[in-house]
């Protein structure tokens, strides 16, 4: 199945003084996707925000269509993901890495109204997701090590890429392939031709200096 590029741009890449100011950028480009980066300190060594702050996201009315595109990086993202449902999270993905019951929690998050998602860091096979492929409406392939924005992308994640899409492929799926972590014009096509079809975009997104440029750019991938 091939599905339409989406960009998805991250708000960890904004102003952290008025991350809401940030966020209305999005929908204000024409864009339906805003991933949002948690972090806990622990599983990555970065603190971002909670459900509170994208609660009061979702409260703004320029932000009130917009597909949050939630991204846990959390060492027990099992313990919030209630929260981040209530908070207004469209999709909420996990990270396949850390120890919890993967298949039940994926199911509660639908089980919340939500779209989910399972995670892999780039050190992470891709073998190990497998027997969760058909329960997912998203893999997400870490280009970068998560924890920081800016830092360069790794190509040699595009054969993870590659047999994800070949998975969904042959078993007749539907999950979205996003991808995230240095992810920018060069980058994007080469993800694009591994099979990827939602885009992470931090920096090469806020700091472009033509935003709408860019997103038509990635219309067209």
């Amino acid at each position: 199945m091939t599905f339409a590029p989406i960009l998805a741009p991250s708000l960890l890449a904004g102003d952290h003084a008025a991350l809401g100011d940030s966020a209305a950028v999005v929908p204000a480009h024409g864009l339906e996707w805003l991933h949002l980066d948690i972090m806990d300190g622990h599983f990555v060594p970065n603190l971002t925000f909670g459900p509170e702050i994208v609660a009061a996201l979702r409260r703004r009315p320029e932000l009130s269509d917009t597909f949050f595109d939630t991204h846990l990086m959390l060492d027990e993202p099992h313990r919030y993901i209630e929260a981040f449902a209530k908070a207004g999270s469209n999709l909420i993905s996990i990270h396949i890495e850390p120890t919890y019951d993967h298949r039940a929690t994926l199911a509660e998050i639908r089980n919340l109204g939500c779209q989910n998602g399972i995670v892999l860091n780039p050190g992470t096979p891709v073998d190990v997701v497998k027997h969760l492929v058909a329960e997912v409406d998203l893999v997400l392939v870490m280009t970068v090590q998560p924890g920081f924005g800016g830092q360069s992308f790794r190509e040699d994640m595009m054969p993870k890429l590659q047999r994800l899409a070949a998975w969904r492929e042959a078993q007749n799926l539907n999950f979205r392939l996003e991808v995230d972590g240095g992810v920018d014009l060069k980058t994007g096509p080469l993800c694009r031709a591994a099979g990827a079809d939602t885009f992470v975009a931090g920096t090469a997104f806020f700091k472009a200096e033509d935003r709408t440029a860019f997103a038509a750019a990635v219309s067209g991938w």
